[in-house]
């Protein structure tokens, strides 16, 4: 076998692994699709210290087969980004909820995530009959819900939720960083890093940051006003 030979067989073998990995991941859809249109939903931005948090519903055609498809979180920048584009294209449908910093403080962080994906429900356009959430059960609902721990690595559905509520924050944080430079939003995505951290000591808070959310960071009084940085 020459050493040609030899790379399209390795690059079949892995082109076989992974169909066989995605088959997997279309238990959950086997399952449910015989109570009708099924709508993938996950969230993207619990757990920074600024910007909002946002979701993402998907709903997949029954033959769709989008290879590389995973965990949002086990994906390389890039390979998030060419799924976005593929999965906006063949997607049946495609919803996105935001919900922003004001919001999270007043309802909480776990509030404002059941509210972006109600949003995101409301935005597709199509009414699905079955919710594939991501180990959650939102409140409010009148469809059926299945909710699947880790199940943005279970569910293709999900996933795709996942890489859509993902690529549509990070993509707003990269302009809020053009907004409020200094802290690193374009790489750190408002999530804590040690330099995001140590600018906020420094520069005090931003517009976007979450009140609630870094009160172990900056101390503040009334008499000291609110300490946004515009």
């Amino acid at each position: 076998m020459t050493k040609k030979e030899e790379r399209l067989l390795r690059q079949q073998e892995k082109l076989q692994a992974e169909c066989a990995r995605l088959e997997g991941m279309k238990t959950y859809e086997r399952e449910y699709r015989r109570y009708g249109v099924l709508c993938g939903i996950d969230e993207a931005g619990r757990g920074p210290l600024a910007g909002p948090v946002v979701a993402g519903a998907v709903i997949l055609p029954a033959d769709c087969e989008i290879l590389y498809l995973n965990d949002s979180k086990k994906l390389t920048a890039r390979r998030r980004e060419l799924l976005y584009d593929e999965i906006m294209e063949k997607a049946v449908a495609v919803g996105v909820g935001v919900v922003d910093h004001e919001e999270i403080d007043r309802i909480n962080i776990l509030q404002a995530t059941y509210e972006a994906m109600r949003q995101a429900v409301a935005g597709l356009g199509v009414n699905p009959d079955v919710l594939l959430n991501d180990a959650v059960t939102i409140p409010g609902m009148t469809q059926r819900q299945v909710s699947i721990v880790k199940g943005d690595a279970k569910s293709v559905s999900i996933a795709a939720a996942s890489v859509i509520a993902k690529v549509a924050r990070d993509r707003m944080m990269v302009q809020m960083d053009e907004r409020y430079p200094g802290y690193g939003f374009a790489s750190n995505k408002g999530y804590g890093s040690a330099a995001h951290i140590r600018a906020l000591k420094e520069m005090g808070p931003c517009e976007i940051h979450r009140r609630t959310f870094i009160r172990n960071f900056v101390q503040e009084t009334e008499e000291e006003g609110t300490g946004f940085r515009e």
